[in-house]
């Protein structure tokens, strides 16, 4: 996977300058940096729900921000805010995304085993707790069974049983061969990423994490 001279502007204001990485198969890429620096305009523009002011973002030979088709069916993305339709329970979004043997067989012994979604089936949306949310916006965004992983705070404000289920996904993730691009604010996090950088200014810059907490706040 490459990400190549990405640029965003609104307006005078650039957001995001000649945003350049790569990734290998079976890595995760973690993205650290404040409020308001750029990290979920990054994640969107990789998405496609944000167009970009130039550059490329490229997987097995395909720009995925120009073949639309190619970037469908290869790439998932968790947003921070959960896409779900709230007036229906967990099982009925799943049906959105799953054909219902996939379903049944992923709750029995697959992706949505993992992520404990068989626990809260019939619970509506509207009724759940920001974990539950999650991990099905997870569930869903993984139906189509994706190689590269979009994930924006994906653990942000859950509880250490829900940020344990979903580390346990995505390390199993990155042992299938995915990759995955993790903007985060978790140090917990941390652990699960091969590389790091720091989105500041607009400019990306790696970063090499010691264990130092206060060391990594202050480049923030």
């Amino acid at each position: 996977m490459k990400i190549e001279h990405i640029q965003k502007n609104y307006g005078k204001k650039v957001v995001l300058r000649d945003i350049t990485l790569s990734a290998e198969k079976g890595s995760c890429i973690g993205i650290l940096g404040g409020n308001g620096s750029g990290k979920s305009t990054l994640l969107n523009i990789l998405a496609g729900v944000l167009r970009t002011d130039g550059g490329s973002f490229s997987y097995d030979g395909h720009d995925l921000l120009r073949d639309t088709a190619f970037r469908t069916k290869h790439v998932g993305f968790v947003p921070q805010s959960t896409p779900l339709m709230e007036e229906l329970s967990a099982r009925d979004n799943l049906r959105l995304w799953y054909e219902k043997e996939e379903m049944e067989a992923s709750l029995s012994d697959g992706v949505l085993a993992m992520l404990g979604i068989g626990d809260f089936l019939k619970v509506r949306v509207e009724k759940m707790s920001g974990g539950m949310k999650k991990r099905l916006a997870i569930g869903c965004a993984v139906a189509h069974n994706p190689d590269v992983l979009l994930l924006d705070e994906p653990s942000a404000a859950l509880d250490l049983v829900c940020k344990e289920r979903i580390a346990t996904y995505l390390k199993s993730f990155k042992e299938e061969g995915g990759i995955i691009l993790l903007a985060t604010h978790d140090v917990q996090e941390l652990p699960l990423c091969d590389a790091l950088y720091i989105l500041k200014n607009g400019r990306l810059a790696p970063y090499v994490f010691d264990g130092d907490v206060h060391r990594l706040v202050g480049k923030l």
